[in-house]
């Protein structure tokens, strides 16, 4: 059973009964899109099995009294009488009362009974009183109060407990809601999940941050034979998952860390979880080794020990060489200085503040400027840098020993073991397929033999095949119940030999229409195009046309000859005239054909266009000339003539040509 409260708009609580009859309180806060789990608790022997107990030892000393029968002395009378108790729970949950009946339990005897729910929670009384158990301790934990829950669900089988719901109206003071289904949230609640969990589904984003239910310890023995285990709880009941820890020791040499549960309880659950081996190690100066150890709790609720490193300390004077050129420059310009170092040092910095402009530009330029800037970080750069460390990581070897889980040999046999079951599984699944392929074909063809195939059968192979489908039929059912899959294989290979060429000639009379109308439809089509006087077809040569008309007369002719012989066939003889050869046919046709019809046209020569002449340049008016100009005016031109284009030229001798004629004419 579960319920879910809610506090404050942020805490919530929930009380559920898991499949191993268990009763688990668990208090969450919600906030929009996340959950966080706050606490938890539980009481393992305390489910509905529990109710049914107190039930059957009523009615069992019942019937011990009335009766004269004692149910624990027969196996098959007591699985009898808790059935029916438990039918009667369920009953009494809904009803006020209930009668109990059974048919010859035991001596041939039949029982009667009946009891009130008011009875019912009396005998139960024991078991209602530890209800409140984990309540109290939920709350304890996570330090809430009655007061601070806001609403209350109730799922699971518990929740149908009239009692049960009086107990929790009563602590909360508020009667719980029945809003979620009771018997499928919690495994939709998985299912959302595994979703988010999951990288191949997309779900609305949802944050569940949850609690391990379970302290976790590390336990280990110090260097010393006789000290006592020390151990460290490394995840606190409530710790968040998942979670990370890193611990350091000190060894030096090889040492093993027990991780186990803190408080179980009466879980019932082993304590030791797993033991690590650390090691070998080697420390570089005999001393103790510095170890990190990173201790894992997955979002899984799996505690491992992810890895060991021992980490070593180098420490290294670092001076750089620059500073050791610098140290070398100091000693010599010390050496050349007088006896007093302080009064040579303040006169080589004074000397170019002390001057003017110009021969402080003089002393720059000689150098003297860069003697005071060396000056200064020379006694400085003398001093030695503060020592650094360097920290040397190795890696160490961690081994592991998971209590109750199967060793490495075991465990590799019994994954070759599933991979062997999934191939069995696998070829079960296909013998049943073809199984049912078989005994689908022995129903569909003898159906179809009474009503579509009727035409395409003789007689006599119709009486056959019928024979033989009901001879299958009767050995699937008897001794071909459990054969292997090349057994069905064969079967039906069996059947289709015979079954086939009766569904081919039906499939080739249903089908030769259509095929036989697209080839009449193509070779009307080709030769029609091959006598038309469209335009589009003019540049085909006559003589490839004819050859279009000669191939579509030839196939009409192989067309009409097959369909003659094939309508003089009965429908159960085999078929003349296939579907493949007529498609084939008109393929042929096609390729022939379409090539010829679909010839471009050629391209039409190219025209030269007509020559015209340049534009001329727009005349202007001629300026006024002397006499002189008048009289080399002839030459003028002939000048102008040389310096035009050739066509300017030969226009000047056109206009010339003309008079002279003209002259020669009236001489």
């Amino acid at each position: 059973m579960r319920l879910l409260l809610q506090a404050s708009g942020h805490c919530g609580y929930s009380m559920r009964q898991l499949p191993q009859h268990w009763l688990m309180v668990s208090i969450v806060g919600y906030r929009k899109g996340q959950l966080k789990m706050l606490s938890h608790a539980y009481d393992r022997s305390l489910g509905g099995r529990d109710f049914d107990e107190a039930l059957f030892k009523h009615f069992a000393a019942k019937f011990k009294e009335e009766y004269k029968i004692d149910v624990y002395q027969n196996a098959r009378a007591c699985l009898r009488l808790r059935v029916a108790c438990e039918k009667l729970k369920k009953v009494l949950s809904a009803n006020p009362e209930a009668p109990l009946n059974i048919e010859c339990l035991m001596d041939e005897k039949d029982v009667r009974g009946f009891i009130k729910r008011e009875e019912s929670e009396q005998i139960s009384a024991p078991v209602l009183e530890r209800v409140k158990g984990p309540l109290e301790k939920a709350l304890a934990e996570a330090g809430l109060t009655t007061e601070s829950v806001h609403f209350v669900e109730v799922v699971g089988s518990g929740s149908r407990v009239p009692a049960i719901i009086k107990i929790i109206t009563e602590f909360f003071g508020k009667e719980p809601r029945r809003t979620m289904n009771a018997s499928e949230c919690v495994a939709r609640g998985c299912a959302l999940q595994c979703a988010i969990l999951s990288p191949t589904f997309k779900v609305r984003e949802f944050q569940v941050n949850d609690g391990f239910p379970f302290s976790i310890a590390l336990s280990w023995k110090s260097d010393s034979q006789n000290s006592a285990p020390q151990h460290t709880v490394v995840f606190p009941k409530g710790n968040a998952i998942p979670s990370v820890k890193a611990l350091t020791f000190y060894r030096s040499s090889t040492f093993e860390v027990d991780v186990l549960y803190i408080d179980t309880g009466d879980s019932q659950i082993p304590q030791k979880i797993s033991t690590y081996t650390i090691g070998p190690f080697q420390p570089s100066k005999g001393e103790k080794a510095k170890l990190k150890v990173k201790v894992r709790l997955n979002i899984h609720g799996i505690v491992t020990i992810d890895s060991a490193m021992m980490l070593e300390e180098d420490v290294e004077v670092l001076v750089s060489s620059v500073n050791e050129a610098l140290k070398d420059a100091t000693k010599m310009d010390t050496d050349d200085a007088p006896s007093d170092p302080s009064s040579g040092t303040d006169v080589n910095m004074l000397e170019p503040k002390s001057a003017d402009t110009t021969k402080g530009a003089t002393t720059a330029e000689n150098g003297a400027q860069d003697l005071e800037e060396k000056s200064v970080p020379m006694e400085t750069d003398a001093k030695v840098e503060p020592s650094k460390k360097k920290v040397k990581k190795t890696d160490v070897p961690v081994h592991e020993l998971v209590y109750g889980a199967l060793p490495a040999a075991e465990l590799e046999k019994a994954v070759e073991k599933e991979y062997e079951m999934a191939l069995q599984d696998r070829v079960m699944e296909e013998t049943k397929e073809k199984k049912n392929a078989v005994e689908a074909y022995v129903y569909d063809m003898r159906n179809k033999l009474y009503d579509k195939y009727n035409d395409f059968v003789t007689p006599e192979e119709k009486e056959g095949l019928i024979a033989r489908l009901q001879e299958v039929e009767d050995w699937l059912y008897e001794d071909g119940e459990d054969e292997t899959k090349g057994v069905y294989i064969a079967k039906l290979e069996e059947l289709k030999k015979i079954g086939d060429p009766i569904e081919a000639r039906y499939k080739e009379w249903t089908e030769r229409g259509s095929a036989v109308d697209q080839l009449v439809y193509c070779i009307n089509s080709f030769r029609e195009a091959a006598l038309s006087n469209d335009q589009k077809f003019e540049h085909i040569d006559i003589s490839e046309k004819q050859k279009v008309i000669n191939e579509c007369s030839e196939a009409e002719n192989w067309l009409r000859e097959r369909k003659q012989q094939q309508d003089a066939l009965p429908k159960f003889a085999n078929p003349v005239l296939l579907v493949s050869d007529v498609k084939k046919k008109a393929e042929t046709l096609d390729r022939f054909c379409k090539p010829i019809m679909t010839k471009p046209k050629p391209a039409p020569k190219p025209q030269t266009p007509p020559q015209t002449p340049p534009p001329q340049p727009e005349t202007q008016a001629p300026e006024p000339q002397t006499p002189e100009q008048q009289q080399n005016g002839a030459g003028a031109t002939g000048e102008l003539a040389s310096e035009g284009g050739a066509q300017e030229a030969s226009g000047e001798q056109m206009d010339t040509d003309k008079p002279e004629n003209s002259a020669e004419a009236s001489a």
